[in-house]
C-alpha cells in the first residue's frame, strides 16, 4: 500500500509544480490588454514647458526645497471646464518612520479637486489610481471618501488583466489565493505602507510586485486642452523627492487623454468619458516648438533605446534616474560611451526610503559597471528624500534635442509591459525655453552651480561588490525586487 502511494504522492507534487509553472509563465508573457502598449503618432507641440521639483542644500547650509510641479496641476485642475482626468499611482498620506515634516500633497490635490467640483459648472471628473493606496481592499482613505462625495468617479486598476514580473509567487497565487479579498479596516496583520493592520489578502497581492505607475492629468482649460506628464506622486512623504514634468497644449494633450481612456477600460469603466475628437478646442497651431508623442509601457523602452543608439560623438547623453537596472539601456548606454558619446549619468544612491535605509540596489553596482565603460556617473546627495526623476535628453550641437521623460523606471519592471507607464517623448528646436531649461536643470545638479549642493562624485557611493552585482542580476531577472 504505502508503495502505491508513493507514486501517486509524486504525481500529484509533479503536476502541481507543473502546474505552477504553466501559470507563472503564461501570466508573464500573455497578451497584454487592448489599448496599453502604445506610442502615439508624432504630433505638433504646443506650449511645451518644463516644471522640476528639487531639493537641495544652499550655499550657506540650509536645505531648500523647491517644489513647482503640484502648483501646475492645481492651476490645471482650477481651471478645468468640461472634463478632468487624472490618473496617479501613490495618493495618500502614508509617511513611513521618518518623522520628516512633509507638504499636504494628498490632502491638497483631495481639495482642489473637490473645490473645482463644487463650482458651477463642474467638470466631469475621473480619478484612476492603484490599489496601494487602500493597501489592496484593507483601508478605506478618507480623502478618497471626500472626492466621492463630490462627484468625482475613482477607477481602481485591475492589476490582475497586467502580465506578472515575479512568476515564482504569483504563479502560486493565482492557483490558490487569487480569490481572496480584503475586508475595509478588518485587518490583523502589519501594514507595509502605514498605521492601521491590514488583511493576508492584501499581503498576497502585495508580493505581486506591479502596479499602475502611471502620473498624468488633462484637462480642458477654455479653448485648449492641456496635459501634463510627470514622475512626482502627490503622496504626503514623497513631497520633497526630486521629480521633474514636461506641460503641453494641443493635439498631444487629446493623445494623452485618449491612452487614458484605455486605462479606465482596462478596469471596466470604458465608458467613463467621451474623447473629444482631434482639432477641437486647441487655441493654437504653432509649428515653431517641436514635436511631441506619448508613449506607453515597452514603447517606452524602444523610444529610450532609439534615442540612446541615435546618440553620436559631437552629441551628450544625459540621464537623471531613480532606478536603473534594465539591461538592454545599460548595454545601450555602454555602447555609446564606446562611440564616443559623453554620457553622464546622474543616479539615486538609492539609500533612502520613507525612514528606512535602503541596500544601495540597483543602482550602485549598476553604476560600478557603467563607470568601469567609461560612463560618467555621480551621485544625487539625499537628505531623507529621493531623487525620483526619470529623464532622458540627446543634446545636439546646433542647440536642438531630444526629452524622454514620465513616469518610468528604467528596470525591467518599468519598461518590459508588466506596470502601466506614461512617458511623453519631445523632439525640441534649438533655444525653446523649456529646453533651455531642461538643460540648466541638467547642469546644476551636475556641476553643483553657485555653490549650491546638488550631487556627489562616483566614489561616495562607489561599489565594487560583486556579490551585490549579481544578487541585484538576479533579482532583476526573477522580478523577486522592488525596482
Amino acid at each position: 500500500m504505502g508503495l502505491r502511494r508513493k507514486p501517486l504522492f509524486l504525481t500529484i507534487i509533479t503536476l502541481s509544480l507543473l502546474a505552477w509553472l504553466i501559470m507563472g509563465m503564461w501570466h508573464v508573457y500573455k497578451p497584454m490588454p487592448g489599448g496599453l502598449d502604445v506610442a502615439t503618432p508624432w504630433v505638433p507641440a504646443q506650449e511645451v514647458r518644463f516644471l522640476a521639483d528639487t531639493t537641495y542644500q544652499a550655499p550657506d547650509g540650509t536645505l531648500v526645497s523647491d517644489q513647482r510641479i503640484f502648483d501646475a496641476i492645481g492651476e490645471m485642475i482650477r481651471g478645468a471646464q468640461r472634463l478632468l482626468v487624472l490618473d496617479m499611482f501613490l495618493f495618500n498620506d502614508f509617511a513611513g518612520d521618518s518623522g520628516a515634516a512633509y507638504r499636504p500633497l494628498s490632502s491638497e490635490l483631495t481639495g482642489a479637486i473637490a473645490e473645482r467640483r463644487h463650482r458651477r459648472p463642474a467638470p466631469r471628473t475621473l480619478l484612476i489610481t492603484d490599489p496601494v493606496n487602500t493597501v489592496y481592499g484593507s483601508l478605506t482613505p478618507s480623502h478618497f471618501e471626500r472626492l466621492r462625495t463630490a462627484g468625482v468617479d475613482i477607477v481602481f486598476t485591475d492589476l490582475e488583466r497586467l502580465r506578472d514580473p515575479n512568476p515564482i509567487w504569483s504563479g502560486l497565487w493565482r492557483l490558490c489565493c487569487q480569490a481572496l479579498e480584503a475586508s475595509p479596516d478588518q485587518g490583523w496583520l502589519p501594514n507595509p505602507l502605514a498605521e492601521p493592520p491590514v488583511a493576508l489578502a492584501s499581503w498576497m497581492r502585495l508580493l505581486n510586485v506591479k502596479a499602475n505607475h502611471r502620473k498624468t492629468i488633462v484637462a480642458d482649460l477654455g479653448d485648449q486642452w492641456q496635459g501634463l506628464v510627470t514622475s512626482a506622486n502627490p503622496h504626503d512623504a514623497s513631497s520633497r523627492h526630486g521629480n521633474v514634468a514636461l506641460r503641453f497644449a494641443g493635439p498631444a494633450a487629446l493623445d494623452l487623454l485618449a491612452t487614458e481612456r484605455s486605462a479606465a477600460a482596462l478596469s471596466g469603466h470604458g465608458d467613463a468619458f467621451t474623447a473629444p475628437r482631434k482639432g477641437l478646442g486647441n487655441a493654437t497651431n504653432r509649428t515653431d516648438e517641436g514635436r511631441l508623442r506619448i508613449l506607453t509601457e515597452a514603447r517606452i523602452r524602444e523610444a529610450a533605446l532609439d534615442l540612446i543608439e541615435a546618440a553620436g560623438p559631437d552629441d551628450r547623453l544625459d540621464l537623471a534616474m531613480f532606478y536603473l537596472s534594465h539591461r538592454g539601456v545599460i548595454e545601450a548606454l555602454k555602447r555609446a560611451a564606446e562611440r564616443g558619446v559623453p554620457v553622464r549619468v546622474l543616479l539615486d544612491p538609492n539609500h533612502d526610503a520613507f525612514g528606512r535605509q535602503k541596500s544601495g540596489l540597483p543602482n550602485r553596482p549598476v553604476g560600478n559597471e557603467l563607470h568601469r565603460a567609461g560612463v560618467q556617473v555621480r551621485w544625487c546627495l539625499t537628505h531623507g528624500e529621493q531623487c525620483h526623476a526619470k529623464l532622458l535628453v540627446l543634446s545636439h550641437p546646433d542647440g536642438s534635442g531630444k526629452v524622454l521623460l514620465g513616469s518610468a523606471n528604467f528596470t525591467r519592471r518599468n519598461l518590459d509591459n508588466f506596470n502601466m507607464e506614461t512617458d511623453v517623448e519631445w523632439q525640441a528646436p534649438a533655444g525653446h525655453p523649456a529646453l533651455t531649461a531642461i538643460l540648466d536643470y541638467v547642469a546644476r545638479r551636475w556641476n553643483n552651480q553657485d555653490g549650491e549642493q546638488h550631487s556627489l562624485p562616483f566614489s561616495h557611493y562607489a561599489d565594487g561588490s560583486l556579490w551585490r552585482y549579481w544578487r541585484y542580476r538576479v533579482m532583476e531577472a526573477t522580478g523577486l525586487s522592488t525596482f
